[in-house]
């Protein structure tokens, strides 16, 4: 298995839904978040610039779903997962998004995995 960071139920902000009244006011969302970094743990020499700093990208994923007014939760999924390969040193990202909008479920959520392309 390789190497992974595991962020659980990062509290996100967003302006989402079809209705137009849905995205008037930004609600909670959460995200689960795999990551695989593109360099094993062994390789860090335990110097924060040899790894994926989850500080700067969980900000960075709360930035996108706050600044980003989108219908679809999986359209919101994609742009944080198509992000998050662009911009830090992973190898593939799996994102699981909650939204706490039906009043007879606990949540609803969709799932994806992206993998940074070989080139990358």
């Amino acid at each position: 298995m390789p190497d992974q960071i595991v962020i659980e139920q990062l509290e996100l902000s967003a302006r989402i839904g079809v209705p137009e009244e849905e995205r008037a006011t930004a609600q909670r969302l959460t995200a689960n978040l795999l990551l695989e970094p593109r360099h094993d743990f062994s390789a860090l020499d335990d110097r924060i610039e040899n790894t994926v700093d989850y500080f700067i990208l969980t900000r960075r994923v709360q930035e996108i779903a706050l600044v980003h007014p989108l219908k679809l939760l999986e359209t919101l999924a994609e742009k944080i997962a198509v992000s998050l390969l662009a911009e830090f040193p992973l190898a593939r990202v799996t994102l699981e998004l909650r939204k706490y909008i039906l009043k007879d479920a606990k949540f609803v959520a969709v799932r994806i995995e992206r993998s940074a392309s070989p080139l990358s």
